[in-house]
């Protein structure tokens, strides 16, 4: 399991297996209180979970270890 989480948005990304390639969630359901979107495969496997107001949600530790993925890239080094 891998945590991905965007500060700036408060969003977190729970990845329940290595990698989700491309096109392999097929089907996003919404939890039915719009706390998250589930993020299944073609044979009916939760891949993920995109949580919304994670700060709320989540242990203050997980989200310390959690992937940021909400950094701004680095501008390429001049030659």
């Amino acid at each position: 399991m891998r945590v991905e989480y965007d500060a700036t948005a408060d969003m977190a990304y729970i990845c329940l297996v290595d990698g989700i390639a491309p096109g392999e969630a097929v089907r996003q359901v919404p939890a039915e209180d719009d706390t998250a979107i589930l993020d299944y495969d073609a044979h009916g496997r939760l891949l993920g979970i995109e949580l919304f107001s994670a700060r709320r949600r989540l242990h203050p530790e997980l989200l310390a270890g959690a992937e940021r993925i909400d950094r701004e890239p680095r501008p390429p080094s001049s030659p």
